[in-house]
């Protein structure tokens, strides 16, 4: 019985999704839980700790995550898999398995180079780029962030054997790896707080990232990865990794000039505002990384093996497919965001330590990045399309230009205009609304009669069913709502007269939870009806596609249904 128990377990964890629906299907479950442990996560920092102490946490990663988003995210989505892919379809498997090796070897050695530097300077750094903290909080951020480095180690590891195992189409694994993460940097918080302070989510953090590895190396070590403690830079496979890495390696280096910047500006308007901007960005990221990365990841080895038999007409249809079924589904979720930003942040940050004034300088953060969702999101799909193409310098080129825009719009807006954090977040939307038009342009402009009315005309539909439930969204809000009633009426208390009574009977002192909750859930079904009818009488395609999606959640082994190993990759039906 126990055999049969653990060989069922073996099969789910390392059963093929040959469909981008399926696919996509695993690892937005996955990402949702992920995102939920997430806000789990904030609100448990929000918690235990001050907004000021949480901005040197915060900034106690930019570092180490630059080291991990060079190396690993440089190498890993624009040539480590396309590649990998690209020898697996052609059958050398013992070569593919053999350029893995290699390039984590030689990610590793990087790795090393790059942490002894932060080691030494890192003082010196966070001098440069966080010049609104003091002494004794850059002090504290310094040592920080050298416990940080470690959970950069496990993660050069880990996202190389996710690289292996996404290739390989197996995506559930690596979908749950994250959920450790999260997990140890929430149950240091608990139950290391009151011992050692802000030392404990990262504590926590070290020893997340080194299970986020170990639960992915058995099932990678099943399908054939085996360590090779040598380093070949003639293979051509690994020059072919490092010369499509290189251009993404430095779009990414820019990247974190760009990410450094926002530290450094953000740290000018307060020490707190830097809490503010992680917070709101992490809650803007749910729609992403539900949605966006989950549907990118989905379809790059599709889009790769699409690419390396040269048939551009499949190609062009699964981006499409793709590219609405991402617009589909976060617009409304952007808009959702906008109209219930100040509750969102309240129910998901609310804590004695998270003042009022800290939920509204949160919420207007928000609602800044909630102009740019669409757009962050199909980035990831536009520039996984180009990997697949081999082409890495195109997103780079565009991407570098764009990074230079929002460092020079934020800069512009906080130490010329003098304005508040979310300015900042505004430049951030508008540099990623040019570099997803640019993006787009150079991309369709290489597929064989791109008619633009395929995303178009869906991404219109979308938009109007989206403002349609928002309008709605918004008055329901503020009708419902007692705080905005009182500031409306407060007149009446000059004639010692209070709300009427029918008012009285129906709006919500939304001071408390439990009718915040009420308030929130109530418009937000009401937005997401308005949705549905309104997108079914403009007749949106992917309505159908979503609707079979949910009704598949039924059915959960429909979910992990294995298709015949020798099948073609199946496309998403655009109907």
């Amino acid at each position: 019985m126990m055999k049969n128990f653990w060989q069922s377990g073996s099969r789910i964890l390392t059963r093929k999704q040959t469909s981008i629906l399926s696919a996509a299907t695993i690892i937005m479950l996955m990402v949702a839980a992920s995102r939920v442990l997430g806000l789990m996560r904030n609100r448990v920092l929000a918690h235990f700790f001050s907004v000021e102490t949480l901005a040197v946490y915060f900034a106690a990663f930019r570092l180490p995550e630059v080291i991990f988003e060079v190396l690993v995210f440089g190498a890993l989505s624009s040539a480590f898999i396309p590649t990998f892919t690209r020898l697996l379809s052609k059958k050398q498997t013992d070569e593919a398995w053999y350029v893995a090796a290699i390039s984590l070897n030689f990610a590793f050695l990087f790795f090393f180079g790059l942490s002894l530097l932060v080691f030494i300077f890192a003082a010196q750094i966070y001098q440069l780029i966080a010049p609104g903290f003091d002494a004794p909080q850059i002090e504290l951020v310094v040592k920080l962030t050298r416990v940080l480095v470690f959970t950069q180690a496990f993660f050069v590891l880990s996202y190389f054997l996710t690289g292996v195992l996404e290739s390989l189409q197996r995506f559930l694994v690596p979908a749950i790896a994250p959920l450790f993460y999260n997990l140890g940097i929430i149950l240091g918080a608990v139950f290391l707080a009151g011992k050692i302070g802000i030392y404990a989510p990262v504590v926590g953090a070290v020893i997340g990232a080194f299970f986020h590895f170990a639960v992915q190396l058995p099932v990678a070590y099943h399908f054939g990865f085996r360590p090779k403690f040598k380093l070949d830079l003639k293979h051509p496979g690994v020059r072919e990794i490092g010369r499509l890495a290189l251009p993404r390696m430095v779009e990414l280096s820019f990247l974190q000039i760009g990410k450094s910047a926002e530290l450094f500006l953000a740290s000018l308007v307060s020490a707190a505002a830097y809490t503010y901007y992680t917070f709101a960005g992490s809650l803007q990221l749910l729609p992403v990384s539900l949605f966006g990365v989950s549907i990118a990841k989905a379809s790059l080895p599709t889009l790769s093996t699409h690419s390396a038999k040269q048939d551009l007409e499949l190609f062009k249809q699964t981006f499409v497919a793709s590219f609405n079924e991402v617009a589909f589904l976060v617009v409304p979720f952007s808009v959702f965001l906008a109209v219930l930003r100040v509750p969102v942040v309240r129910l998901t940050l609310g804590a004695s330590r998270f003042s009022w004034e800290s939920t509204v300088q949160t919420g207007l953060t928000l609602s800044a990045f909630c102009l740019s969702i669409f757009a962050q999101a199909l980035i990831y799909l536009l520039n996984r399309a180009f990997y697949a193409l081999h082409d890495t310098k195109t997103p780079v080129k565009i991407a570098i230009g764009a990074i230079f825009a929002h460092i020079s719009l934020g800069a512009t807006l906080i130490l010329g205009f003098g304005l508040p954090v979310w300015s900042l977040a505004l430049a951030f939307s508008l540099a990623s609304m040019a570099q997803f038009g640019l993006l787009l342009f150079k991309l369709t402009r290489r597929l064989p009669d791109f008619a633009f009315r395929q995303i178009s005309l869906p991404f219109l539909k979308v938009a109007l069913a989206s403002g349609g439930s928002g309008v709605v969204m918004f008055f329901l809000l503020k009708l419902f709502d007692r705080s905005v009633w009182a500031k409306q009426l407060s007149w009446l208390g000059h004639f010692n007269l209070s709300l009427p009574m029918l008012m009285e009977r129906f709006v919500l002192d939304t001071r408390y939870i439990g009718n915040l909750l009420l308030l929130t859930a109530l418009v937000a079904l009401v937005g997401l009806g308005v949705f549905l009818l309104l997108g079914h009488w403009l007749k949106i395609k992917e309505m159908a596609a979503f609707g079979k999606l949910l009704l598949r959640f039924r059915q959960p082994k429909k979910i992990m249904a294995e298709l015949p190993e020798n099948q073609e990759t199946v496309i998403l039906p655009e109907d």
